[in-house]
């Protein structure tokens, strides 16, 4: 019994490896026959190859039948995680050989961050570097950058993840914003009472996944205003409110530096001047550790140029 144990709970070692290139190949073709031909090897060898790997991992990757065979699901999750691997070996193996500023960059932001700060500005970027490939995904999780091939990712929050490292990008402050219609609809102009009477549009993902409506409290407390009774309407991203907002839907509580354009256009406006409250999250950039790549170096610099 002990042995059996001690089989099922071995790790992968340079033998098991050395035998990786077989599961490899007999999965991608899914036929021992095509990996023995691309192997240059026969048939049986690969059948013994992987009959060793399955003994040792302690569970089955391949179901046979007479005229071919299948990944099991446990044969799936290794081939899939050993592909994304060997792709991320290869892209690793490319930027050693290159040094240089080229190659593909992966950038997760927080979807309000990408549509109202960074995405306006890329055209800079492609222009100065045009060599780098970029891919911008979103997403309001924090998601494993080395299993999901993030090169950097971009939050605003107040508690960075472990396990990464981090750099500072900029500060935020909040502030009510509106269409200057609603706001002269319900009388708001430097009269922040009226907002008792108001809907209210907010992040309920601010910086966390319930969030809720600490945005508006936080600032209300701080000035001393009466909110309605009523939370208003919710949206997991802050530019949908605001989205909400320029279309008279409500007031909407806004970030500064998300909104600055918008004010600046006339858009939106901030019916009550300089009641703007200075937010204790941040705005941080997150990296891989140990992961110091020309490309990535570049962007953070570009990124902290554009945060002024």
């Amino acid at each position: 019994m002990n042995d059996a144990n001690d089989t099922r709970n071995r790790l992968l070692n340079g033998w098991q490896l050395s035998k990786m290139h077989t599961f490899e190949m007999a999965a991608r073709h899914e036929s021992f026959a095509l990996a023995a031909e691309a192997l240059s090897i026969s048939p049986s060898a690969v059948s013994h190859r992987i009959n060793l790997l399955e003994e040792e991992l302690g569970f089955a990757l391949f179901v046979r039948s007479h005229r071919k065979v299948e990944l099991t699901q446990e044969g799936k999750r290794v081939y899939w995680t050993l592909k994304s691997s060997l792709d991320s070996l290869n892209q690793e193996i490319l930027d050693i050989k290159n040094q240089a500023l080229s190659g593909t960059l992966t950038v997760y932001s927080r979807p309000s961050i990408a549509q109202c700060w960074l995405v306006p500005m890329l055209g800079d970027f492609t222009r100065r570097y045009p060599s780098i490939d970029l891919t911008i995904l979103t997403g309001n999780d924090y998601p494993n950058m080395q299993r999901t091939g993030i090169d950097l990712a971009l939050y605003f929050d107040d508690t960075p993840p472990t396990q990464q490292s981090h750099h500072f990008l900029m500060d935020e402050a909040i502030l009510p914003v509106c269409s200057p219609e609603y706001a002269q609809q319900h009388a708001l102009m430097t009269h922040p009472n009226n907002l008792r009477h108001c809907t209210l549009l907010h992040d309920r993902q601010a910086w966390s996944n319930d969030s809720g409506t600490d945005e508006w409290f936080s600032w209300a407390r701080h000035f001393e205003v009466n909110l309605p009774p009523s939370s208003g309407i919710g949206f997991d991203r802050s530019d949908l409110a605001i989205i909400a907002a320029m279309n008279h839907v409500g007031v909407a509580m806004g970030r500064k530096r998300l909104v600055q354009k918008r004010l600046d256009r006339g858009e939106l406006i901030a019916p009550f001047g300089d009641k703007m409250q200075e937010c204790h999250q941040h705005y941080y950039i997150s990296t891989l550790s140990g992961r110091q790549w020309p490309k990535i170096d570049a962007f953070i610099d570009w990124l902290k140029c554009q945060a002024g």
